[in-house]
């Protein structure tokens, strides 16, 4: 049975190590992404202090994550990890919802993220979810590209996506 709760700093290493994991999904599609260093660990103490990280744990291992905080008047989903074993069985899905009930109860309207377009396990499997593209983006997700930018992402291949709660 998967459980869900904010990760603990204790976790930081093993979250990081999730999210090396994760990233390999991109060998081949996009190698200098796969091979990109995972969230720092000073940012993940900053989420976890902040309740901005929550971990899914089954039998006591953590299989996914998920990362966000407030940006303007949603939860903007940083990172969504979960390892590739435990794919398929809708902990993505559910780490979501977490942060949609979360950002329910701080009257936030929903969430955004920012995810490669065409990536099959980014924007169309979001779509699913219930996210829609955003065609004007909001000085705070304009701030996030910047962001983007200057870590060398291609913002040309990206979306910004919300959705209400």
């Amino acid at each position: 049975m998967i459980v869900f709760r904010p990760a603990r700093p204790q976790e930081i290493e093993t979250i990081r190590a999730l999210e090396r994991v994760s990233a390999q999904r991109f060998i081949g599609l996009m190698d200098a992404l796969a091979g990109d260093e995972p969230s720092s660990a000073s940012v993940l103490a900053i989420r976890i202090a902040d309740g901005g990280l929550i971990v899914a744990v089954e039998g006591g291992a953590v299989v996914g994550f998920v990362m966000f905080r407030r940006v303007e008047a949603r939860a903007y989903v940083e990172q969504l990890d979960v390892l590739p074993a435990f794919a398929g069985r809708a902990i993505g899905a559910a780490l979501l919802d977490e942060v949609a009930e979360r950002a329910r109860a701080a009257g936030l309207d929903g969430l955004s993220l920012s995810t490669f377009r065409e990536v099959p396990w980014n924007a169309p499997y979001y779509r699913r979810l219930g996210f829609v593209e955003v065609a004007d983006l909001t000085p705070g997700m304009l701030a996030i590209r910047e962001e983007h930018l200057a870590r060398g992402l291609d913002e040309d291949a990206r979306v910004f996506m919300v959705r209400d709660v």
